[in-house]
């Protein structure tokens, strides 16, 4: 695999509530998600999901160490989905937990975005 740059390193959340460090990579926008995504917590990773002016976007939303997530996270992820998919962009999710990935098939986000096993292979072509 070809060696990756980061740049554009940010970060947002409520104090130990969620923490999304933005990064990019190789023009893929990296949100690294850590702690819970609750209606509390949303804001954040909304903010960081925003796309807004960016022409065919790319994200990857790395979910090793999202520890729960509820209809929220759900909702902001189909919500992305469906802005990215309309700028002829893409997004993958990465790496989730068991509780995080029982809860996105549950609902059938995962057979809405492509989930990957780790984040290396979400960041893959």
């Amino acid at each position: 695999m070809a060696e990756r740059h980061m740049t554009d390193t940010r970060q947002a959340g409520h104090a130990g509530r969620l923490s999304v460090t933005v990064t990019a990579t190789d023009g893929i926008r990296v949100l690294s998600l850590t702690g819970e995504l609750d209606h509390d917590t949303g804001e954040a990773l909304r903010q960081a999901l925003d796309v807004t002016g960016t022409a065919r976007p790319r994200i990857v939303v790395d979910m090793r160490q999202l520890t729960f997530m509820d209809s929220t996270g759900i909702n902001l992820l189909v919500a992305a989905y469906q802005t990215v998919t309309r700028a002829d962009g893409w997004i993958r999710l990465a790496a989730p937990t068991e509780a995080v990935l029982r809860t996105l098939q549950l609902v059938g986000v995962d057979d809405l975005i492509e989930c990957r096993p780790t984040l290396r292979e979400a960041l893959a072509p």
